[in-house]
């Protein structure tokens, strides 16, 4: 049996993000609408960017299954974008 592809609505992308002057970094979690971190990558950019934050890199993408234990670690930038 083959997996099924998550649904749109199913895929999160954790991230790396940061603000210049001062020097401001964070760890995120969004929601992005592809499952494939190379295509993710642009959306997340975008997103952040119309809020004043350059994209580092997109660590991984993954469904709502790998919510839960990321919650901590992005704390006010757990789905904010």
């Amino acid at each position: 049996l083959l997996p099924v592809p998550a649904r749109a609505d199913d895929c999160y992308a954790d991230y790396k993000a940061k603000q210049e002057q001062p020097l401001r970094l964070h760890y995120g979690v969004m929601q992005v609408a592809t499952c494939s971190a190379g295509q993710a990558a642009p959306e997340v950019a975008a997103r952040l960017q119309a809020a004043g934050w350059t994209l580092l890199n997109v660590i991984s993408v993954f469904g709502s299954e790998g919510l839960d234990k990321r919650k901590a670690d992005a704390g006010p930038y757990f789905l904010r974008f």
